[in-house]
């Protein structure tokens, strides 16, 4: 067992069989994820990436993660989700500490920060993740 890590800067996989494990050092670019997808292939959409995340400011885009559901859990401040279902219906939820959400697969979503900063903690299935602007 190592010493203490902040989900912030190293994030865990959560993976088959129970498996965790800190990931490198989290650089806020694709270039990331992209190695984050490559080491943890073989856990497909039962993977899970665990990170942390402080916002300042709305977010400037949409993202979908189409083969599983992530949890969005507020820490600090207050966000509002906004959900984008297939089937054309908008949802929002306001979130505070230590309320959550669940993003269903397939469910575009964006979010509005409220009360900055805002911290939330996310576990996702990254799989399959796509992006667009907002």
């Amino acid at each position: 067992m190592s010493g203490p890590s902040r989900l912030e800067t190293h994030p865990v996989h959560l993976g088959k069989k129970g498996k965790a494990e800190i990931e490198p050092e989290f650089s806020g670019d694709m270039e990331w994820y992209m190695a984050y997808g490559a080491r943890h292939a073989d856990d497909g959409p039962d993977g899970r990436l665990v990170s942390m995340h402080t916002f300042r400011e709305s977010w400037d885009s949409w993202e979908v993660h189409p083969r599983g559901h992530e949890v969005v859990l507020c820490t600090s401040g207050q966000m509002r989700l906004i959900q984008e279902h297939p089937d054309g219906r908008t949802t929002k939820a306001t979130i505070g500490p230590g309320e959550y959400i669940i993003n269903a697969p397939g469910v575009w979503h964006t979010a509005d920060v409220l009360e900055a900063p805002a911290t939330a903690v996310f576990i996702t299935a990254g799989e399959g993740t796509d992006h667009r602007p907002r």
